[in-house]
């Protein structure tokens, strides 16, 4: 298991033409976080960065490890599409840095950093196409839309296709309240992605990343900036 908070991070939007605009506004949120056993802290930025540009950010902290990623997106009235990301890791004394660049002129996107060769690219851009972060907030937009959860996610070097159902409804707690939260389950391979989306929230209230049966990242909101 990589340190890479996937969505669900994870990775997660706006990946038709016809899918209706849905306004970006600024957001912070506070996350209680469990990687790999160990206890941290977390939190998720939506951020205006000039322009039509935005800024994503999450960054999870524990004792032992730091993640950190970004990503750089266009809205164009309603279509989301990733520009550049960044994903940095340090797990005790490793550290480890990657770079994306989405060419939407060229149509490619390349990795750069610490990537293997095979893993740099260029990989082909498809309209619609997302990295991890912004399916994150795809999910919560069709689930609130009561749109198919399906996406085309360009990242690490590779294309996957990232497909979720609903699972019911279930209440969280977040802040010392409970709200009723929709819980949607994400299956790549043996790992699992599950989030819990609150209407009204644009990212997910949980993200749950699970490998081979065995919880990995667990992000649970504490409260709201």
């Amino acid at each position: 298991m990589r340190s890479r908070v996937r969505p669900f991070l994870f990775a997660t939007a706006l990946v038709t033409a016809s899918a209706p605009a849905w306004a970006i506004k600024p957001f912070s949120a506070d996350y209680q976080a469990s990687y790999m056993g160990m206890q941290g802290s977390g939190r998720m930025t939506i951020a205006p960065d000039g322009g039509n540009r935005w800024k994503y950010s999450l960054t999870v902290s524990s004792p032992l490890a730091e993640l950190q990623q970004v990503t750089v997106f266009e809205d164009q009235g309603g279509q989301w599409r990733p520009l550049s990301g960044s994903d940095s890791s340090k797990v005790l004394t490793r550290r480890q840095n990657k770079n994306a660049t989405y060419d939407w002129s060229r149509g490619v996107a390349s990795w750069s950093g610490d990537v293997k060769p095979e893993r740099a690219g260029p990989i082909k851009l498809q309209a619609g196409d997302l990295d991890a972060l912004l399916v994150n907030l795809a999910i919560v937009r069709d689930v609130q839309a009561g749109k198919e959860m399906s996406y085309r996610m360009v990242e690490d070097g590779r294309v996957k296709q990232l497909d979720y159902t609903i699972a019911g409804k279930e209440a969280i707690t977040i802040g010392g309240q409970t709200k009723q939260a929709t819980k949607v389950i994400g299956t790549q391979g043996r790992k699992q992605i599950i989030a819990w989306i609150v209407d009204g929230m644009p990212v997910p209230a949980r993200i749950l990343q699970r490998d081979k049966g065995q919880d990995t990242i667990d992000l649970r909101m504490s409260g709201v900036r």
